[in-house]
This record gives structure tokens, C-alpha cells and sequence, in this order.
């Protein structure tokens, strides 16, 4: 059965619109989407639903952006990314998520700060990571996906310094998440998540999250590189806050 709340609804179609940009280009957006929505429903659940709109989403956003991506990176982020799921999946009882948010805002912070002022010797200058740091940054992506659904800022840490072409970027952040998404539905799929109402809300919100992932796609293409890297790491400072602030609540004030 459909929630009969205005309110839901209202959030909901935030959260997706959320999702619809982040999926479009600028990564960091779409992590407020289930935070959003678990104010109306159990988190669980919020992710729940938002999952198989992720999954459509990434369908979209694989087609748009399916001729421009980096091989290297995207191997050693998965390779990551796939044993950070499985830590996840195996300790989600036993480890807070508020914890996990506190933690990776405070990387994020120092990284954006770091960034910004210049303290690293060559912070102007683009950097090629080790493949043993691709590989760390992704456990802690997939790690974080999956407790917390904050699996972009360490992905961004090891690949935003690099300074890859815009369209290069926005094609590997895409297809390394259309993975990520789609591994995460077995996890998901084991909890019991996945009922009829979940599935069914997903549904009536697919049309919204096409058409802002659409539009996202559209702005992303018209914006120069520059500002798009200037936008990138301001959403990363504003996600790193917003992750401090949820996870700070939830780890001390609970």
C-alpha cells in the first residue's frame, strides 16, 4: 500500500531529485537523498527504496556517459570496493553507522581543507595515486556504502586530486557506482528490505528520477571543467559537515 502522507511524498521527491543530479555529474548531491527520507521512514527501509531508483538511475547515466572512462582507476576502486561491501555486510551488526559517518566526515574535512589552503606541498598539481591507495580508498567506499550510504567521499579523495578530464571523471564515478548499487541489492535483497511497499513507492517515483537525472546529465555537459571541480569540492565540504553533524547526533547525543 502507498504512504497517504503529503509528507512523504514531498521528501521523497527531494531525495530523488537529489539522486537524479548526483547521478547526472555532481557526485555528492544524491548522499542527502536517504538521510532525507529516513526522517519519514526507517532507514532501512529509505534505502530500500532507494536503491532500485539508484539502479534505473545508473542505467541512465551509463548511456549518456559510457565513452569516457578510466580503466585503471575503475579497477582498483571495485577491487576495493567489492571487499569493503563484504567487511560491511559481515560486521553491520556489530558497527554504528554514526560512527562510520563521523569518521568519514573528518577525512573529508581535512582532505577539502587540505586542498583549499595549500598545505600539501603539491595541492596544485595533479596527482597519480598508488593502485594500494585506489584499492584503500575503495574498501572504504564500498565499506561506507553500504552501512552508511557514503561511499563518495572516499572514492572522490583518491580520484578528485588526479584532475581527470570532466567527462572522464563523471563516466567512471558512474559506472564505478552502477556496480557498487548493483552488488549491494544481494546484501539488501538477505536483510528482507525489498518488500511490496518499497517497491511499489520506488516505482511511482522512477518517472521523477529519470527526469532529473536527465537534467543533471544536461547541466553537467554545459558547465566548464574548472567550475565543475570548484563545484565538486564544495559538495564534498558540504557533505563532509553534514556527515560530522549526522554522525556526531548519532554517536553522542542519541
Amino acid at each position: 500500500m502507498l504512504p497517504a502522507d503529503l509528507t512523504f511524498w514531498i521528501i521523497a521527491a527531494i531525495a530523488v531529485t537529489c539522486t537524479g543530479l548526483a547521478k547526472g555529474g555532481f557526485s555528492g548531491i544524491g548522499m542527502a537523498a536517504t538521510p532525507l527520507l529516513a526522517l519519514v521512514v526507517p532507514p532501512l527501509q529509505a534505502a530500500a527504496i532507494m536503491l532500485p531508483i539508484l539502479l534505473m538511475q545508473d542505467a541512465v547515466s551509463l548511456w549518456a556517459f559510457r565513452r569516457d572512462w578510466d580503466r585503471w582507476n575503475l579497477k582498483v576502486l571495485l577491487i576495493g570496493a567489492v571487499a569493503g561491501i563484504g567487511i560491511a555486510w559481515a560486521l553491520a551488526a556489530y558497527v554504528s553507522d554514526a560512527w562510520v559517518k563521523l569518521l568519514i566526515g573528518v577525512i573529508t574535512f581535512v582532505f577539502v581543507l587540505n586542498r583549499w589552503l595549500g598545505l600539501a606541498s603539491k595541492a596544485a598539481e595533479a596527482i597519480r595515486p598508488s593502485a594500494a591507495s585506489g584499492i584503500f580508498w575503495g574498501v572504504l567506499s564500498g565499506f561506507t556504502s553500504t552501512l552508511a550510504h557514503a561511499g563518495a567521499p572516499p572514492m572522490n579523495v583518491h580520484l578528485l586530486p588526479q584532475q581527470l578530464p570532466k567527462m572522464v571523471f563523471i563516466g567512471t564515478v558512474t559506472i564505478y557506482f552502477a556496480a557498487v548499487n548493483a552488488i549491494k541489492v544481494v546484501p539488501f535483497f538477505f536483510l528482507g528490505e525489498f518488500t511490496q511497499s518499497a517497491l511499489l513507492i520506488a516505482l511511482v517515483l522512477m518517472p521523477l528520477a529519470v527526469a532529473t537525472n536527465l537534467a543533471g546529465i544536461w547541466a553537467v555537459k554545459r558547465i566548464p571543467e574548472e567550475l565543475f571541480y570548484k563545484i565538486a569540492y564544495v559538495l564534498m565540504f558540504l557533505v563532509s559537515l553534514e556527515l560530522i553533524r549526522q554522525g556526531a547526533l548519532g554517536a553522542f547525543w542519541r
